[in-house]
């Protein structure tokens, strides 16, 4: 019978490197309901090694998962993208990256509100990577703030909102599976009007 190979010995800061990177694809693929054994077995190491770097299961979970959300990135490669383009193809770009990021991620998009309500400080973190994204986005549409209805830092929360909708479509946020990034940005930008309505005729007077 083979034994398991287990990973040399290590620093601690290794040891959670290792120990994160292993539990990342777990939680993509059974949620928070994974256990301590499946994530050791991953990872090739003894299951007390998780508890000697981390106090309990929950706080691997959410150091797991704030790896998985890092918003730096997505924040650069928002960055990456050429302001000299119109603000349409700027905006194509910026949802295309934003989109396939949320698509690998969307399996654990249930987890940080379970493990939200244990860790405030957890609950803020996350809050404050969105927000890292958001100024990215807004940033990509600083150069025309000039046209917008809105401001960039507003426009740009509407827009996450929209490329949510579409990765989280279902029977709650309703079918939205055959937008593409080109109508989640004329969504945006040119609203849901096909063709503008027609004017009332005014009245002339008596």
């Amino acid at each position: 019978m083979t034994k398991r190979r287990r990973v040399p010995a290590m620093a601690p800061e290794a040891r959670r490197a290792v120990l994160i990177a292993a539990t990342i694809p777990l939680l993509r693929a059974h949620g928070t309901a994974l256990s301590t054994r499946q994530i050791a077995e991953a990872a090739g190491v003894a299951e007390g090694t998780i508890f000697g770097v981390f106090p309990d299961k929950a706080s691997l979970l959410r150091a797991a998962l704030m790896s998985a959300f890092d918003p730096e990135p997505a924040v650069e490669a928002l960055k990456a993208i050429d302001p000299a383009l119109d603000l349409r193809e700027r905006l194509c770009r910026a949802v295309t990256l934003l989109r396939e990021g949320m698509s690998a991620n969307a399996r654990l998009m249930a987890a940080p509100r379970e493990l939200m309500t244990e860790d405030a400080e957890f609950h803020q973190r996350m809050f404050d990577m969105r927000n890292r994204i958001a100024a990215g986005l807004a940033a990509v549409m600083e150069p025309d703030r000039d046209r917008l209805r809105r401001a960039p830092e507003a426009a740009a929360h509407l827009l996450l909102m929209l490329v949510a909708v579409r990765v989280h479509h279902g029977p709650v946020m309703g079918d939205f599976g055959d937008m593409d990034d080109e109508e989640t940005v004329s969504i945006l930008l040119d609203g849901l009007l096909v063709r503008p309505l027609p004017t009332p005729p005014t009245e002339s007077a008596p």
